[in-house]
């Protein structure tokens, strides 16, 4: 057999092995093709919202620029082999990002003011109100003022005193000037500060009760998930209350022994006659809460077992502020800013700020704790009185056959 005879055989065997291969080849893929067709297709969702895909393009990013670095080591290091100079002056790119970094920063400051300023707590409705906003728009100008001068101040020395092989740094080991006022200057500020909250909080906290124009008491009972508002009757005196006491009838422990009990009333919504004090008495049934009235100004926690007690004074009935703010739906509320459990949205209730006029009409319509369920519970009188007298008398008499038959 020649050569060329033997070549032209093994050309015809290949290619006819190569033919064989397409044609299974091509079987094989319209079989495959015809399997993918006829199986259900899977919906795979939204992929970008899967941690998957974040984490894949955290990595992605990542990984491009590593590529990137060492792109241009590899030129730094070419050009260093043919002793040319060096191709990016590094210094001067981490001084411009420095730069670059403070005037983003100052456009952030200015963003958040114009944008979040506006999110910031409402005006205030309350006497002490204005002062704590007083003390607060005061903090916040200082702090302000010291973090864009401190700012500009590192990152312009970062980018001035850039290194350079033709200027040497200057040791500067100690200046007693420079620590004198970085050292007194702050705390006579902060010395300041904090005598402005002393002052304000004992302003708030520890008043003394004018005789003729006494507190309007209101207690407030949290619990899981929901605020029980308890008002005095003509007593003017919210009464005394124990947890031993407490019953599916009794569901507050309210303590009848005490006459100042008997005639307080329970409301759906907390009504304030404005300008009139108001003392809130604040306790809880369960877990800690945290009473909070935005716009008042008040924010105390509720704890089992304790009474806490906040006073202010309203300023501003709920029918002004729906004119400032030209929101004819707007209501004052109170919540629960301490998250207690899965209900915790649901604490919060509305407030109504009236004159006191309204304010008379509306308590005269509310209804009282005591029922005649807890009346005979207690050994109390049912039978209805004509006045808020007789009714402390017969049930003074009450408690005294009570405690005369216990002697017995």
């Amino acid at each position: 057999m020649s050569l060329r005879k033997f070549i032209t055989n093994k050309t015809t065997a290949a290619l006819a092995v190569l033919i064989t291969v397409f044609a299974n080849t091509s079987v094989f893929a319209q079989d495959a093709a015809a399997g993918a067709a006829a199986a259900p297709k899977v919906d795979m969702g939204e992929v970008y919202k899967s941690v998957i895909f974040y984490i894949l393009v955290f990595l992605a990013v990542c990984l491009f620029i590593a590529i990137i670095g060492k792109a241009i080591k590899v030129y730094e290091l070419s050009r260093e082999a043919q002793g040319k100079p060096v191709g990016i002056n590094w210094n001067r790119v981490h001084a411009s990002l420095f730069a670059l970094f403070l005037v983003i920063g100052l456009y952030g400051v200015y963003w958040e003011y114009t944008v979040h300023g506006a999110m910031l707590l409402p005006d205030a409705a309350s006497e002490h109100g204005k002062k704590i906003d007083e003390m607060f728009n005061l903090t916040l100008i200082i702090t302000t003022i010291v973090f864009v001068v401190t700012h500009i101040l590192l990152f312009g020395f970062s980018y001035i005193y850039k290194y350079s092989a033709k200027r040497k740094a200057y040791y500067y080991p100690h200046n007693n000037t420079i620590e004198k006022i970085w050292t007194i200057v702050p705390a006579l500020v902060l010395t300041v500060l904090v005598l402005m909250g002393f002052l304000t909080w004992r302003s708030i906290f520890f008043k003394v009760e004018d005789p003729n124009n006494k507190p309007l008491q209101i207690e407030v009972t949290s619990e899981q998930f929901k605020w029980s508002i308890r008002y005095p009757g003509a007593d003017g005196i919210v009464g005394n209350k124990n947890y031993k006491l407490t019953t599916a009838t009794n569901t507050l422990g309210i303590d009848f022994k005490d006459i100042n009990s008997r005639d307080d009333e329970m409301a759906d919504e907390m009504v304030l006659p404005v300008g009139k004090p108001v003392k809130l008495i604040l306790t809880s049934k369960d877990v800690i809460h945290s009473f909070y009235m935005p716009h008042f100004r008040v924010q105390l926690n509720t704890v089992p077992g304790m009474r806490t007690i906040f006073e202010f004074t309203p300023t501003k009935t709920t029918a002004e502020m729906q004119q400032e703010t030209n929101d004819p739906n707007f209501k004052y509320l109170f919540l629960c800013a301490k998250i207690c459990g899965a209900g915790h949205y649901n604490m919060q209730k509305v407030v109504r700020v009236v004159s006191e006029a309204e304010y008379k009409t509306w308590i005269a319509e509310q209804k009282t704790y005591l029922n005649d369920d807890l009346r005979k519970q207690f050994n109390l009188p049912v039978a209805p009185v004509k006045s808020v007298a007789d009714s402390a008398a017969a049930d003074s008499v009450a408690v005294k056959t009570n405690q005369m038959a216990l002697n017995k």
